[in-house]
């Protein structure tokens, strides 16, 4: 069954990043990708993406060659972006719940991975459509920033791990 999962990472003071768009203090820090609750095995399961403009935004500074992802990803943003060449990746300023069911449907068997940022993970909450909250917390306060979920959210704990210098969460959302 497909999920949509809100994979991230956050500082100890909930930003996923600091006030300048920085995540200096997250690369910076390790962890296994291999390791409990790693990138590796979760990319595994992903089958479609989304992410908002700031985050396609920093991809495309810290990474300006190739598109890191296979899988097809849309873009939620009211601006005018630069593509990747040969990327499924699809522009949209659609509310997030009009095009969900066409990223379930890329999906197929696997999961929807929000990305980033805090906000878009929101709006999927907002529709009753996020499913899963996994969170890496850095061993860092930024006083200031992005923040991981800038809305009231009940979830329920289902897994925790140690993975390098991370504390790893695993959360159900809860439907009230």
């Amino acid at each position: 069954m497909t999920r949509t999962v809100y994979y991230t990472a956050t500082s100890l003071d909930g930003f996923i990043a600091d006030e300048r768009h920085s995540l200096d203090w997250l690369l910076s820090r390790h962890s296994d990708e291999h390791g409990p609750m790693g990138y590796a095995e979760f990319e595994k399961r992903v089958g479609a993406l989304a992410m908002g403009a700031t985050t396609y935004e920093w991809v495309q500074e810290h990474d300006p060659g190739a598109w890191a992802y296979t899988v097809p990803a849309w873009v939620f943003t009211h601006r005018r972006l630069a593509a990747y060449r040969d990327a499924d990746i699809r522009f949209t300023a659609a509310d997030v719940a009009d095009v969900h069911a066409q990223m379930v449907a890329a999906a197929g068997d696997r999961d929807v991975w929000i990305v980033g940022g805090g906000d878009l993970a929101g709006q999927f909450a907002d529709r009753g459509l996020l499913d899963e909250v996994v969170v890496s917390i850095a061993p860092v306060t930024l006083g200031g920033g992005a923040p991981l979920l800038p809305r009231r959210l009940e979830l329920a704990r289902t897994e925790e791990a140690v993975n390098g210098q991370f504390v790893c969460v695993r959360y159900d959302v809860v439907r009230t």
